[in-house]
């Protein structure tokens, strides 16, 4: 059993992937009649069904990340590292084909075979079933480094290499032997494909160069040449329309009409990256195209002059988030804004939930009026932003500040577009360049109506969201003289607090705009974040330890140290018990705010730039410098017992890996607290310290005192009857219908048929019978197991009958009083215990007043009574005066 690096928090899978730089692949399934689409996403592939683009599986984790993906009818092949492995069913590695030593570069199903190559230029050919070697080949880089691969159909057993060099080779894997090379055209061969001619194959250059080449008789049938970039990629219409598509690394795509020989069409940034992957779908009107900018997009020929439309897409952060929040009281939205300058919302319950909010423009209408791109109006990417759920419905209700913009741009989540106003006081449109000023910190009033920006020069302006009208500013006639680094709104707008670079946190009076006093902290403020239901701000210094401020009384109540890097986001969760601190030193850190210890800690392999804990607490959402997805990680204390005991002062964190596309469990995992609270303890152990209860259920002694009560209430209001015996042959009634006579006889039972068994005079009752050995023994425990067996009425039966009237002893109640203090003493069946002697009481109670033997048994019985109940009355009167105060620090 593994260790886990967090005891709070486990890997349970990313969000945002989509496809990344690995051509992608297209499968057609015969039975479902859809054509099934594979796109690589690091260690694991997707597989999307080409309908609806809806996702249908994700693989197993791989060792490494894929290199290469190709399919055939049966599996999916993949290349991690130097190892090839077969995918069974969308999702189980089945299959490993272990032999290369460097990493595998191509991939080619062909038959019952597979054949692959590495960057050293061996080329293997494997059997598929058995896992053996076929054929093994050994090609020189320096004078033949292969980079593509086709196989020419109709060509039995051969293929067709291309190389860097810029030469082809055609091969018979069959007999080993080369049957032909061509010699090229000058330039490095990038992608092989078939054309719909027979022997006619296209070939890209990383010139730009399309060659059509007969292989037949070694002649080129027809030249074409892109003029942005190599070509990556080459596809066909295979629906009667003499097209042939082509994918650039500048992210355009290329329509040629092989009948008129030139270009037909020109999709200008279809893509943000190189396109790697393009697939025209058998017979259809349908083409795929995959690309490095986290897309996948699907397009359809049904325009007038036969070009290309966008038909439906999947698309995550072409670039790192910045920014994350979780949105909403479900948890189940999160906006994230880009460096890719676009904000988007993922949902953790399904992906078709996604969507996109657009990329931030200057001039969108204009744009779109125009119809120009709009990268040429991009705005920078969004460092920071605040979202309000209230009010979304009639106005935007989420502002955004740019890197190295004083204009703050609005958004609606609801119409999942950008908003109507562009923030900017005229005071910032003079001398921009001699003095540039930054909007650096936003924040949105709980109520939906107010926006708050804090600028680089020092200035807090008001705007009113619904007009964008400003509203005044705080300060005469700045708030700060330094940097705002945030601003944060209490929870009835009464109050407001900013930040300043210099470290001094200044409170003012929401309405009035007053300054109601300030804090000075003791380093640089980085960052500010407040909860607002129990006022509780949290403060990020440059030092990196982070300071609790109380905003009502001003004053700061805790400290944490313990990050050794700058402290790049925080989060407290929704009750406000934890702080979740994420650092530049790869660490993320579980802060516990009523004690002021930290509580857990894990590292990461990157950076973390952003967290953000849902509003139920059931995720924890991160992303990473470098990483275009966005991780959720779930609390393990929703669903499992958790020490949450806080760590020691050398404690060092454990390394975590980053979840996959595919949810995940915690099952197996064990967590590294070892706490001497989270150690099993035996009823014995337990015994020791406190009182335990039995396992019966409250019905066999909580109504012992009432049991008189109780059987006045449930006594029958008539004698029963006993029913007549049945004869051997029932008799029937005449009728249609056969009926048995059941007609009941109305006599009464004889009375001398009824016997009642009175007890022997003079004899011991049982339960006399085993006190009397238990005193003599010394052991309780029998007694106690016999009264455990009995029920309410038998366990009132028998202490009847231990006076000497019923044929007890004075000797026998006193047996009996030892028991009850044996069992007090021992801390077991502490219910139990006081529930037999309070019966006894009350049974008792006068006789054994008059006798002294009994009165001195139950002086003792007395003292040890009392001694175990305020040893467990102090206990449960500290329990609640904590819970108590923890109340009332959260509330």
């Amino acid at each position: 059993m593994a260790l886990a690096p967090s005891k709070i928090f486990s890997g349970y899978r990313a969000l945002g992937f989509v496809s990344n730089h690995i051509p992608l692949v297209t499968r057609y399934h015969k039975r479902h009649k859809d054509n099934y689409i594979v796109t690589c996403v690091g260690q694991a592939f997707h597989v999307y069904n080409a309908s609806k683009l809806g996702i249908v599986a994700v693989s197993d984790l791989h060792p490494d990340d894929i290199s290469v993906l190709a399919a055939d009818h049966r599996f999916i092949f993949t290349a991690a590292g130097n190892n090839v492995f077969a995918v069974k069913r969308n999702k189980k590695i089945e299959k490993t084909y272990k032999g290369h030593n460097t990493d595998v570069i191509l991939l080619l199903p062909f038959g019952p075979h597979l054949i692959s190559i590495d960057g050293d230029g061996f080329l293997i050919v494997w059997e598929i079933s058995s896992e053996e070697k076929y054929l093994q080949m050994k090609f020189d880089p320096e004078a033949f480094s292969v980079t593509a691969i086709a196989h020419p159909h109709t060509y039995v057993n051969k293929i067709l290499l291309g190389s860097k060099q810029g030469s082809l080779q055609l091969w018979n894997i069959h007999t080993n032997k080369l049957i032909y090379s061509f010699p090229g055209w000058g330039s490095s061969v990038t992608t092989i494909q078939q054309s719909t001619a027979i022997d006619v194959m296209a070939i890209g250059l990383a010139d730009g160069q399309i060659i059509l080449h007969n292989l037949a008789v070694d002649k080129t049938v027809a030249k074409f040449k892109q003029e942005y970039g190599p070509v990556t990629v080459i596809g066909f219409r295979t629906d009667g329309h003499p097209i042939m598509v082509t994918g650039s690394s500048a992210g355009h795509i290329a329509l040629w009409n092989l009948e008129n020989r030139k270009l037909h069409s020109y999709m200008k940034e279809a893509h943000c990256a190189s396109v790697t992957g393009l697939v025209c779908l058998p017979s259809e009107p349908i083409m795929v195209t995959s690309a490095g900018d986290n897309s996948l997009k699907v397009w359809i020929f049904d325009t007038a002059d036969g070009g290309a439309r966008l038909l439906r897409m999947r698309e995550g952060h072409s670039a790192p988030p910045t920014c994350i929040q979780f949105y909403g009281n479900d948890g189940h939205t999160i906006l994230s804004a880009g460096q890719d300058s676009t904000m988007r919302a993922f949902s953790t319950v399904h992906d078709k939930h996604n969507k996109s909010l657009g990329r931030a423009s200057y001039y969108k209408k204009a744009s779109k009026r125009a119809g120009l791109k709009l990268d040429k109006h991009k705005m920078p990417p969004i460092i920071k932003f605040a979202a309000e759920p209230n009010r979304e419905s009639d106005w935007d209700n989420i502002i955004a500040c740019h890197r190295s913009l004083n204009i703050v741009s609005s958004w609606s989540f609801q119409r999942s577009t950008m908003g109507k106003h562009m923030f900017s006081h005229p005071r910032f449109s003079q001398d921009v360049m001699e003095h540039p000023v930054t909007a650096t910190a936003v924040e949105i009033s709980p109520c939906g109506n107010f926006a708050f920006i804090g600028y680089s020069s020092g200035h807090v302006d008001v705007y009113n969201l619904q007009s964008g009208i400003h509203r005044g500013s705080y300060g005469n006639p700045q708030a700060h003289d330094v940097t705002v680094r945030g601003i944060a709104c209490d929870a009835l707008n009464q109050k407001i607090v900013t930040a300043g670079a210099d470290g001094t946190l200044c409170f003012w009076r929401c309405k009035g705009k007053q300054l109601l006093g300030d804090l000075k902290m003791y380093a640089f403020v980085s960052e500010i974040l407040l909860h607002r239901d129990s006022s509780m701000l949290a403060v990020s210094l440059d030092d990196f330890t982070i300071s609790i401020v109380d905003i009502d009384t001003r004053r700061a109540v805790r400290q944490f140290a313990g990050h050794s890097s700058a402290v790049t986001n925080m989060t407290f969760r929704a009750d406000g018990r934890w702080l979740i601190s994420a650092s530049m030193d790869c660490t993320i850190a579980t802060w516990n705010v009523p004690t002021g210890k930290l509580i857990d800690v894990f590292i990461l392999r990157s950076a973390p730039t952003s967290i953000s804990i849902s509003p139920c607490g059931s995720f924890l959402a991160t992303t990473h410098i470098g990483d275009v997805g966005v991780y959720l990680w779930s609390n393990r204390t929703l669903y499992t017992h958790v020490s949450l005991t806080p760590l020691p002062p050398d404690y060092k964190p454990l390394l975590a890996e980053l979840p996959g596309t595919a949810a995940t469990d915690s099952e197996g995992v064990e967590v590294t607290d070892k706490a001497e609270d989270d150690e099993y303890k035996s009823v014995e152990q337990i015994s020791d310290e406190l009182v335990t209860l039995s396992l019966l259920p409250a019905s066999r002694w909580l109504n012992l005192l009432n049991l008189d009560v109780i059987k006045m209430r449930n006594k029958p209001k008539e004698p029963p009857k006993v029913p007549k015996a049945a004869p051997f042959f029932l008799p029937t009634v005449a009728g249609l219908v056969p009926k048995f006579d059941v007609q009941q006889d109305s006599t009464s039972p004889s009375q001398a048929d009824s016997h009642v068994k009175k007890p022997q005079l003079g004899a011991l009752s049982d339960l006399a019978v085993i006190l009397t050995k238990a005193h003599n023994s010394g052991c309780y425990s029998d007694v106690l197991k016999a009264l455990k067996e009995m029920g309410p009425s038998a366990i009132d039966r028998e202490i009847r009958t231990l006076c000497a009237e019923e044929g007890g002893s004075d000797e026998v109640m006193l047996y009996f009083l030892e028991f009850v203090d044996a069992v007090l003493r021992s801390n077991k069946d502490f219910e139990l215990a006081h529930s037999y002697l309070a019966l006894f009481l009350k049974v008792y109670g006068e006789e054994i007043a008059s006798k002294v033997l009994l009165l001195a048994g139950l002086e003792k019985l007395a003292h040890s009574q009392l001694h175990s109940w305020n040893r467990i009355q102090v206990m449960l009167q500290r329990t609640l005066g904590i819970a108590t105060y923890l109340k009332s620090a959260v509330v």
